[in-house]
């Protein structure tokens, strides 16, 4: 069992502790299934990227769509972060924070009007805009508000990412961004846009990506594009490189951000538009846990099976991407190890958090705790099975508050009505 230097959960005393908080002590007052966040992990991941960067005052926007907790959004909100958003509910979000509407970008393959239409009234930075049929609508909704607009393109560099199909998100075969030559034909025209100010280039090539090069490459092809606009008289005064830098799940060894930077900075020196980032991942990605309880052991004289009380509706990333998640107990065990799969009670095969993972043959009722589980955890849970909605937890130091309820029966069925002809 390691344990990562990446974050504030640890061992002491043979107990596992979030910060100056031990995990059972929480879970005495919230049961499990719960999520439990770091405060200081979230902060000082958020700090990493803003000081490796500080040579070019970067604008670090949270990919929101990685946490969408409230109180792990105003804790980055209050040390400067902006968000990326790619909802209108995240943007409600972003405005019950009360946070810097100028510091907030929006991306999305489809934004509707209304989407549209809230985001200008709220003022954000700049729409990441994926095609040209979204260019003419959103040029027609400001011209309608009477408002100009700032837009960056997503530009789809083509690469192919070395990361999970599912999260690679910069090569042409995906839904993702627009080619190179389509966006040059925009930027060159980009006074028939009325109502729209284009004035920036964004890329994002996929998620959970641990070395510099797809990285390199991608900005490298884009900031060529950005040279050829300009030897076209077109000033680009955003440059925004998305997210995707890759977290610590098991043996990976991701490059730090001080590496990241020292690769990137030095294509930047010289350049005076502003730059923008949008991590979600190496944010909060290793600042949260999901605890559960160890209900029982079953072995079918094949395999051995240990089944606890959270499913994929808590955490669906190893269901949905066969993704690893290290397994340790909340409390040290000296109980001999077995192999075993750690599987959960939904209905679906595909409800299994670890194959043949060797763990300590823990108690029934014993609490395991999934790592690195702070980001596309709660975020994608879903109430399949009935399943209510875990409880969220955040920490301070020796301080700790439920920052998110367990879900009830009542909150599921509150829509629900049967009419009269049933």
């Amino acid at each position: 069992m390691h344990t990562h230097p990446v974050h504030d959960f640890q061992y002491k005393k043979g107990q596992l502790y979030c910060e100056g908080v031990s995990v059972a002590s929480i879970v005495k007052e919230t049961g499990t299934p719960v999520y439990i966040y770091s405060y200081q992990t979230l902060v000082d991941h958020y700090r990493k990227i803003v000081e490796a960067f500080s040579s070019v005052n970067p604008l670090v926007c949270f990919a929101m769509k990685a946490n969408g907790n409230p109180a792990v959004l105003k804790v980055l909100a209050k040390e400067g972060a902006g968000f990326d958003i790619v909802s209108g509910g995240e943007l409600e979000k972003v405005r019950m924070l009360k946070a810097d509407m100028k510091r907030v970008v929006f991306a999305s393959v489809g934004k509707t009007d209304e989407e549209i239409r809230a985001a200008i009234t709220a003022g954000i930075l700049l729409f990441n805009v994926e095609s040209l049929p979204e260019l003419r609508n959103i040029n027609r909704i400001a011209g309608q508000m009477k408002k100009r607009v700032q837009v960056a393109l997503r530009i789809n560099p083509d690469i192919d990412t070395p990361t999970h199909e599912k999260i690679n998100t910069g090569s042409l075969k995906k839904k993702f961004g627009i080619d190179l030559r389509t966006a040059r034909e925009i930027f060159l025209g980009r006074s028939a846009w009325r109502n729209l100010l284009v004035n920036g280039v964004h890329i994002h090539i996929g998620s959970q990506i641990l070395t510099g090069e797809p990285f390199l490459t991608a900005v490298e092809r884009a900031l060529a594009f950005v040279d050829e606009l300009k030897a076209d008289g077109v000033r680009i005064e955003y440059f925004d490189i998305g997210g995707g830098m890759g977290i610590v799940y098991k043996d990976e060894t991701p490059q730090t951000a001080q590496e990241y930077a020292r690769k990137v900075l030095p294509l930047l020196k010289g350049r005076d538009f502003r730059f923008i980032m949008e991590p979600g991942r190496f944010i909060a990605g290793n600042a949260g846990i999901l605890v559960t309880k160890k209900l029982y052991l079953k072995d079918n004289g094949v395999k051995k099976f240990m089944i606890v009380d959270a499913g994929m509706n808590d955490l669906v990333r190893p269901s949905m991407y066969g993704s690893y998640h290290e397994i340790i107990p909340v409390r040290q065990s000296a109980a001999p190890s077995l192999v075993c799969d750690v599987v959960g009670p939904i209905c679906e095969s595909g409800d299994v958090f670890a194959h043949d993972r060797c763990l300590p043959d823990v108690k029934d009722g014993e609490l395991l705790a999934l790592l690195s589980a702070g980001a596309y955890g709660y975020a994608m849970a879903s109430n399949y099975n009935a399943r209510p909605r875990a409880a969220e937890v955040l920490v301070r130091g020796r301080e700790w508050a439920v920052v998110q309820k367990r879900e009830t029966i009542k909150d599921l069925v509150r829509g629900s009505a049967i009419p009269s002809f049933v």
